[in-house]
């Protein structure tokens, strides 16, 4: 069979699935062409901070402050577990929700007055966990975890503590927003352990279901003609106008 004959029965395969029982983690209910590409792209700078504009402070935030001429009061301060900051002579401090401008404005107003005269101050994010992947599944802790540093699939899988004793290795779904438009890849752990092909970067707001899941169904029929043993299978879900 063609690849042109193939990619149309994929096609078919995610329209029936994307309809058949209502929207499923990481799909929608809008109809998809389906095309196939060699890689699954790295998203754009847009696409990691979409819906995270304007950023709100969050638990567990390293933040960059600084108070001019006052180096005793600038650093780098971590907020607790509920959002609350302390600082020297400014206090404790809820900044849970609050913009980096406005937690500035608020510790000036501590400041101002009694202990700074005319306090100067910025605040900058330095890390954050608002920045996560998801991996859910059949591993031991799904969840979100923090996209810092280089992370891989593997590296993703391992954060979440490994897959089940079960888990099916060739059953690992990654769903990924590009430029506004959603993409879903089919891997195999087995293989990439193998160096068949290599360990694929995962990026914040990266969607990983591993094991039998219902979002490896969109592959199913494909891997009926096509299966998946030693390349990963990469769709592109474009909305059929």
């Amino acid at each position: 069979m063609s690849a042109r004959a193939l990619l149309a029965l994929a096609g078919g395969a995610l329209l029936l699935a994307g309809c058949s029982n209502g929207p499923r983690l990481g799909e929608t209910s809008e109809p998809m062409a389906v095309t196939a590409l060699k890689d699954l792209p790295a998203p754009s700078g847009t696409d990691l901070v979409a819906g995270t504009t304007p950023y709100r402070v969050g638990p567990l935030d390293k933040l960059n402050i600084a108070v001019f001429g006052v180096p005793e009061l600038s650093g780098t301060f971590q907020t607790d577990a509920a959002g609350h900051l302390s600082m020297p002579l400014v206090g404790e401090i809820d900044a849970s929700s609050q913009t980096p401008k406005e937690l500035a404005l608020a510790i000036d107003k501590r400041l101002r007055g009694i202990y700074v005269r005319d306090p100067q101050v910025t605040v900058n994010l330095e890390e954050t966990t608002s920045q996560v992947f998801t991996v859910d599944g059949q591993v031991a802790q799904p969840g979100s975890y923090p996209a810092i540093g280089n992370i891989t699939l593997m590296r993703a899988v391992a954060t979440a503590k490994g897959v089940g004793e079960y888990a099916r290795l060739d059953d690992v779904v990654v769903f990924r927003t590009v430029e506004g438009k959603p993409l879903a890849a089919l891997y195999n752990l087995g293989a990439i352990r193998r160096g068949l092909y290599p360990d694929p970067k995962i990026y914040a707001n990266d969607i990983i279901i591993v094991g039998d899941s219902n979002a490896r169904r969109m592959f199913q029929k494909f891997l009926q003609v096509a299966p998946l043993l030693t390349t990963p299978l990469i769709l592109a879900l474009e909305r059929v106008r």
